[in-house]
């Protein structure tokens, strides 16, 4: 099981995904080899976090720890709960394996203190993977690992959404210019008719 603390804070809405959708969210897959590895007051944080912020959880055997679903693009998450310096080429082999399955690939490391920190830079330095493919995320504790998590997910989706929007947009521009133009031409036709 991961090393949690006892005292862990307790899930806020964050006000960003509330304000911005209205009925679901997004969707969160979570890995159930994952899930049974975690201490149940974690997975309670987790699962109270997503649904304060109108997410739905689905547990599913899936390769990365969770995939969230948010506006029609797919985040795959690495949730790296316990940094051991004895066990990087696992997480790092893991990690190559699944960037080459998943577009958008984010690896959450928990790192609380200095010398894991400093561990963890000595051995992504000696990994090969090229830096940001896939992006490695440090964090202090767990649930802020989690809410950064949810807050890349939200984001991706609420790109992909306001690019969706943006063609959207264009289209109906280059529609309505072609219904003036075409419209233009047709008055101008009854114009020479009429003369």
């Amino acid at each position: 099981m991961a090393d949690f603390k006892a005292g862990h804070r307790q899930p806020t809405p964050d006000n960003l995904l509330n304000s911005t959708h209205a009925g679901c969210a997004g969707v969160c897959m979570m890995s159930n080899k994952w899930r049974d590895e975690q201490h149940p007051s974690f997975i309670n944080f987790i699962t109270s976090f997503l649904s304060a912020n109108s997410f739905r959880l689905n547990f599913v055997p899936i390769a990365p720890d969770f995939i969230f679903n948010c506006g029609g693009v797919s985040v795959a998450f690495v949730f790296v709960t316990n940094w051991d310096c004895a066990s990087t080429s696992l997480i790092y082999s893991r990690t190559i394996k699944l960037k080459e399955q998943f577009a958008n690939l984010y690896v959450v490391i928990t790192i609380p203190t200095q010398e894991q920190n400093d561990s963890f830079v000595r051995s992504y330095l000696k990994s090969g993977i090229d830096i940001g493919r896939p992006t490695f995320v440090p964090v202090k504790d767990l649930e802020m690992g989690f809410e950064k998590a949810v807050k890349i997910a939200h984001a991706r989706g609420v790109c992909k959404r306001q690019d969706a929007l943006n063609r959207m947009k264009a289209e109906d521009f280059m529609l309505v210019y072609y219904y003036l133009a075409v419209s233009a031409h047709e008055n101008s036709k009854r114009a020479l008719v009429h003369c």
